[in-house]
């Protein structure tokens, strides 16, 4: 197999604590698209105790409802352009979601819960994980880059998050896949109104992937999800080379992961992955109001 690799190189980190979010303030989202700009990645939103609306960057479009009109989000003032356009339009960028715990469920310590959004957030929490030796499948690895290009003939052709060599000196790839979604069980939203979950343990949740818009439901919720997926199998089948798919969830009200019933395309391709020994890591992050991020667990069970 012949492969060829373009790269680039990464970043920093320290301890169980993965991440620190600074600036971040609460706020409620108004409107979403914004009434001043007509798209779906910025919405209307006012900082708790103010009646002011100003315009926040939202990622992941509304990401279900998590950061959609009436949520309450946590976001921090917009970074410096890279290119030094200091007239952005969004003031600030939404990072977090915070779901009320509620009264009808049981929960023992919790009130809320904060949920991880921004779709970049994934790709650092990982590389914190990985550096911090959190990973229990690559701990204390030789090296690894970001962003590698595979490119193989007629066969691959993606950019996938990590490349590496394990402590082993096998090299792996690994592909980073956001996970902000869950609820008491995995099923269709018509489906999941008919359910009564009242009484439940607030904790007790399934993390799922993917789920968001598509124009029919016979799509991939995720096309490039889907290729990343099918690649690694394939580069697993024709090489010894390591392959692995790690899920970052970021919430804890969760106690298990699975692919999604409602793309069945992407379910089944998980399915072969493992079954042809691609690794799958289930991350775990608590994120605080703070914006702490500390590192729970990296085995949560998978369940189809």
């Amino acid at each position: 197999m012949s492969i060829i690799i373009i790269s680039k190189m990464s970043i920093t980190i320290s301890n169980k604590i993965l991440m620190n979010l600074n600036g971040l303030v609460e706020a409620v989202v108004i409107k979403r698209p914004s009434k001043y700009i007509k798209t779906p990645y910025v919405a209307d939103v006012k900082i708790d105790g103010s009646s002011e609306e100003i315009l926040a960057h939202t990622a992941a479009l509304g990401c279900c409802g998590l950061a959609d009109v009436g949520a309450s989000i946590l976001m921090a003032p917009t970074p410096t352009s890279k290119s030094g356009n200091t007239k952005q339009k969004c003031s600030h960028r939404i990072y977090l979601a915070i779901i009320k715990n509620p009264s009808n469920c049981k929960c023992e310590s919790e009130s809320e819960t904060i949920v991880g959004i921004h779709p970049q957030l994934g790709e650092q929490l990982c590389e914190n994980a990985l550096k911090n030796n959190c990973l229990s499948k690559l701990s204390n690895i030789i090296n690894y880059k970001r962003e590698t290009t595979i490119y193989i003939e007629g066969k691959v052709d993606s950019r996938f998050d990590f490349t590496g060599v394990d402590s082993d000196g096998i090299p792996f790839i690994m592909e980073v896949k956001n996970v902000p979604l869950a609820d008491y069980e995995d099923m269709t939203s018509k489906e999941r109104k008919k359910m009564d979950f009242s009484g439940r343990d607030w904790n007790s949740k399934v993390a799922y992937f993917p789920d968001g818009y598509r124009k029919k439901s016979t799509e991939p919720v995720s096309p490039r999800a889907l290729k990343h997926i099918r690649e690694l199998t394939l580069i697993k089948k024709e090489s010894k080379i390591r392959c692995l798919m790690c899920y970052v969830i970021q919430r804890t009200d969760v106690d298990r992961f699975t692919a999604s019933v409602i793309d069945e395309e992407y379910r089944e391709a998980v399915k072969e992955a493992i079954n042809c020994g691609v690794e799958i890591i289930t991350l775990v992050v608590k994120w605080t109001r703070d914006g702490v991020a500390e590192f729970v667990r990296d085995d949560l069970p998978i369940v189809f």
